[in-house]
C-alpha cells in the first residue's frame, strides 16, 4: 500500500523546467487530475497535499521545498510522523537511463547515480527498500556533461516525449490510488515500457 508519494526536484524558478525537476511535474499533474491544491508546509520545509481514496486510505503527495540532494532528511521525518514505513513510499524521479517518453516502476534501495534517491537512502541509514518511479530523460553523450544536462530544459521534442510519459504514469497512479496494488501497476507498466529501456 502506497501511502506517501514524493516528487524530486530543485526549488526556485531557475529549476523548476529543467530535467531534474520532472518528479515535481509529475506531482502537479497528478494533483490537477485528483482536483487537489498544494499547500506549503514550513515545518517540513515541502508543498504537501493528501487525498482519501474511497476506502478510506489517506495518500500524502510532498514537493520538497530544498535542494534534491539534501531531500532525505525531510522525506523521512514526514514518514515518521505520519507512521509511514519506507516500503509504503513511491519516490518520482528523472532517470539517465531510460529514454525521454519511458518510464519504469522499480523496488529496491539502489539510486543509479540520482543524488536526491542517494540522500534518500542515506537519510534512511541505508536499511530500507522502497518504490521509485523513474521518468525518463535520457544521458548526453559525455560524462562532464551530465550536471549541465539535467539542470537544463529539454528541447521542444523531447519535452513532448517527457510529458507524454508523465501523463500515462499519472493514468496509471490513479489506477494504483483506486485499487491499492502496486505490484499490478508494476508489471502493467514495466511491460509497456520495456522495449524502449536503455538499462
Amino acid at each position: 500500500m502506497i501511502k506517501l508519494i514524493v516528487g524530486l526536484g530543485n526549488p526556485g524558478i531557475k529549476y523548476k523546467y529543467t530535467r531534474h525537476n520532472i518528479g515535481t511535474w509529475y506531482i502537479i499533474s497528478l494533483l490537477k487530475e485528483l482536483k487537489i491544491k498544494l499547500k506549503i508546509d514550513r515545518n517540513f520545509c515541502s508543498y504537501i497535499s493528501k487525498f482519501k481514496s474511497k476506502n478510506e486510505n489517506i495518500i500524502y503527495f510532498v514537493i520538497p521545498n530544498i535542494f534534491i540532494n539534501l531531500c532525505g532528511k525531510i522525506i523521512k521525518k514526514i514518514s515518521l510522523l505520519y507512521k509511514i514505513l519506507p516500503n509504503e513510499i513511491l519516490i518520482v524521479h528523472d532517470d539517465m537511463d531510460l529514454y525521454p517518453g519511458n518510464i519504469k516502476l522499480k523496488f529496491g534501495s539502489k539510486h543509479h547515480g540520482h543524488n536526491g534517491v542517494k540522500n534518500i537512502i542515506h537519510s534512511f541509514e541505508n536499511k530500507t527498500n522502497f518504490y521509485q518511479l523513474k521518468i525518463g530523460i535520457g544521458r548526453p553523450k559525455k560524462k562532464e556533461e551530465i550536471i549541465n544536462f539535467v539542470l537544463n530544459r529539454p528541447p521542444i521534442q523531447e519535452k513532448k516525449l517527457i510529458d507524454f510519459s508523465i501523463k500515462t504514469a499519472v493514468k496509471y497512479t490513479k489506477t494504483l490510488i483506486i485499487k491499492n496494488n502496486i505490484e499490478i501497476i508494476m508489471n502493467k507498466l514495466n511491460k509497456k515500457n520495456k522495449k524502449f529501456n536503455l538499462s
